[in-house]
């Protein structure tokens, strides 16, 4: 699945072309190298974003192209959350 699309499939982001933008931007780690808009995220990957001052570290679990909104978090698992970093 595209990064940008598991991105706003998890909820993580809200929007696909944010998600698109922050992954441009190198924002967006994938196993500790930089993740592009159409990367490929299957399970087991380790998602590091920076969001501003916070820095979030997920595993991701499922990649469905479709979920309900309570569904979403089953989707991934945070590892680490750091602000002001």
């Amino acid at each position: 699945m595209r990064l940008d699309k598991y991105l706003k499939m998890s909820r993580i982001i809200k929007r696909r072309t944010i998600a698109k933008g922050i992954s441009d931007l190198g924002f967006v780690l994938i196993n500790g190298k930089e993740g592009k808009p159409s990367s490929n995220v299957k399970i087991g990957d380790i998602l590091t974003l920076t969001l501003g001052e916070r820095k979030l570290t997920i595993e991701v679990l499922e990649t469905t192209f479709t979920t309900k909104k309570e569904d979403a978090k089953e989707s991934y698992r945070i590892l680490k959350e750091e602000t002001d970093f």
